[in-house]
């Protein structure tokens, strides 16, 4: 059986559907054992359903670039 790990890993594969037979059982298993990972996967579903209603016009560019910088600095100040 997988992890919940190995589950948050393969989550991209399942909502692509480009998982092979046995992780796709694997997969289906844990989720009717885990309630924590069906949780995670309604929530990545709505992120994925949330983004599709984003206005389509560009980011201007001085927040494109001010989110880079932070984004860029993001790992580095977490860690500490």
């Amino acid at each position: 059986m997988l992890t919940c790990r190995q589950l948050t890993e393969l989550v991209t594969d399942h909502l692509e559907g480009t998982m092979s037979l046995g992780n796709r059982l694997r997969f289906q298993m844990h989720l009717g054992m885990c309630k924590h990972c069906r949780a995670y996967l309604r929530q990545m579903k709505m992120t994925i359903e949330t983004l599709g209603h984003l206005p389509t016009e560009p980011m201007p560019e001085g927040i494109r670039t001010e989110l880079l910088q932070r984004f860029k600095g993001w790992n580095r100040d977490s860690s500490s």
